[in-house]
């Protein structure tokens, strides 16, 4: 609802009693010509009367509206006291806040542009793995990069974020694409703070368009806390780029624990000693040359003499 302070009121009436005055001077005035007009005494009595009391009344109403212009306003503050209406001064104070346009000198961190400019390039080393025949398509798009800890059953990342805590674990790149060609050279770069750890480059085989992903799943503590940086190319074009950060330090590796189970073999050597004994055991073994008599007693044979008073 719109308010009205005691000084917008006055105003307000001084000018309806002004444009009343004019308004009844004119009539009057108009009422009086007309009345000359009127050949009947009675109606030109009347019009005239009636015209003098609008001229007489437009002449009170200019004082009156001089002197609620000039004394009004004390008087009504005698009885009424005014309302705080200077507090919306201070919103004209806060016109300052224009000031801060010098934020606008903080545009030299546009001048930051040129690392975008510098659009990303693929290492030579990793260019001389490349073995497509198929030149890429320039038509070929990407979306953006979502990273997440894992994937759905449709490739879509379960509650991407762009900040991880160590240990991170393994991580997911997800992306939608569009208009590639299957054989085509297909690479994804993973930065660390401008560093790279780690890089997959292999032959296109995922159609036309659909949903893909890049993931990279290191030791612990190879997660470094810091800003990382995701480079997908195709061939040697780069398509998009994705960033997320880790924080926290990365755990320590308990793997080093391992090494004192390996001292155990060290008194096995004693037990291996022991073996070389009872395997001498095994010579003694020696049934099986005692089985060989039993051959000997095939010689029976010479109980065939039998045969011979047959003659």
């Amino acid at each position: 609802m719109v308010q009205i302070d005691i000084h917008s009121t006055v105003l307000t009436t001084v000018i309806i009693i002004g444009v009343a005055a004019i308004l009844s001077l004119v009539f009057g005035i108009r009422h009086l010509l007309k009345s000359k007009k009127i050949p009947f005494y009675g109606k030109r009595h009347a019009r005239m009367v009636r015209g003098w009391r609008l001229i007489f009344a437009a002449l009170l109403l200019i004082p009156l509206g001089w002197i609620l212009l000039n004394y009004s306003e004390p008087v009504i503050y005698q009885y009424i006291s005014p309302s705080p209406t200077t507090t919306r001064t201070p919103t004209i104070t806060l016109t300052p806040t224009i000031t801060l346009t010098p934020t606008i000198t903080q545009t030299p961190s546009m001048t930051d542009t040129p690392s975008v400019t510098s659009t990303p390039s693929m290492p030579k080393e990793i260019e001389a793995e490349f073995e497509a025949l198929i030149e890429a398509d320039q038509d070929a798009v990407f979306s953006a990069i979502q990273f997440a800890n894992s994937l759905d059953s449709d490739f879509q990342p379960v509650d991407p974020s762009s900040e991880f805590d160590n240990p991170v674990g393994r991580l997911y790149g997800a992306y939608s694409y569009n208009n590639l060609v299957d054989g085509v050279q297909w690479s994804a770069l993973w930065y660390w703070e401008g560093t790279l750890v780690y890089y997959e480059t292999t032959l296109w085989e995922g159609g036309t368009g659909g949903y893909g992903y890049t993931d990279w799943n290191p030791s612990s503590d190879q997660w470094q806390p810091g800003v990382y940086e995701v480079q997908i190319f195709v061939g040697s074009e780069w398509m998009v780029s994705g960033f997320f950060t880790v924080f926290g330090e990365p755990p320590t590796p308990t793997i080093t624990i391992t090494p004192t189970q390996t001292a155990t073999p060290t008194n096995t050597p004693t037990r291996t000693g022991t073996a070389t004994n009872t395997s001498t055991r095994w010579p003694t073994a020696t049934l099986t040359i005692t089985l060989t008599p039993t051959l000997t007693r095939t010689i029976r044979p010479t109980d065939t003499l039998q045969p011979v008073p047959t003659d």
